[in-house]
């Protein structure tokens, strides 16, 4: 997926979250609901500050907003590290053997997580117009199983600058970048899992 395919993306499905909206949210409930959804995540504060950037497009105690915006959020950070990540490779060409067969590993794991980052954003869509309690548990299954595996290639990424022969600058680069996409994603994760549980409970 090419890089303005992404952003289109993010763009047209904020647009799709903001025009669903029967009004526009009140900017100081919204903040109050995404500070207190966010407490289920890992990382609680760096849930509350990513999102709130999009307070004005997640309506009031909606999880399926909260939720689909935190995928946006994370799709296209790990776009962008990826990019990253590629770029590395070409403007430092002195790399030692083993960073560069590292580097390459992580930016085919990190294409992986993109495309199910991707999967997940879509699948999720379609899984908040489900009618049935069946249809919209195997779609929030398929989103939970690529949100999941999206955030184990990331962490697959650092496993491979984890050894002390990796040249410092190189792997803190990367390490300060990829760690942050992997914690955006692991927030995603706990606010899917959290508008599934709220949400299977109403189906009959």
């Amino acid at each position: 997926m090419e890089l303005k395919n992404t952003i289109f993306l993010v763009i047209l499905l904020s647009i799709t979250i903001l025009q669903s909206s029967s009004a526009t949210p009140n900017r100081s409930e919204s903040d109050q609901f995404i500070v207190s959804s966010c407490q289920t995540t890992q990382y609680p504060s760096l849930c509350v500050h990513t999102l709130s950037a999009y307070a004005t497009k997640i309506r009031h105690n909606n999880d399926q907003d909260l939720a689909q915006t935190a995928l946006i959020i994370s799709l296209a950070r790990a776009k962008s590290v990826t990019i990253f990540v590629a770029k590395l490779t070409k403007e430092t060409p002195k790399f030692k053997r083993r960073e560069y067969l590292a580097i390459k590993d992580c930016i085919e794991v990190l294409g992986n997580s993109v495309d199910r980052l991707a999967q997940s954003v879509k699948e999720l869509a379609r899984a908040g117009h489900a009618v049935a309690s069946e249809d919209f548990m195997w779609k929030m299954s398929n989103v939970q199983t690529w949100v999941s595996a999206a955030l184990t290639d990331e962490t697959t990424c650092l496993d491979g600058f984890s050894e002390r022969a990796m040249g410092g600058k190189v792997k803190r680069l990367i390490r300060y970048k990829v760690v942050h996409v992997a914690q955006v994603t692991s927030n995603a994760l706990a606010l899917v899992n959290q508008f599934a549980e709220k949400r299977s409970v109403k189906f009959p």
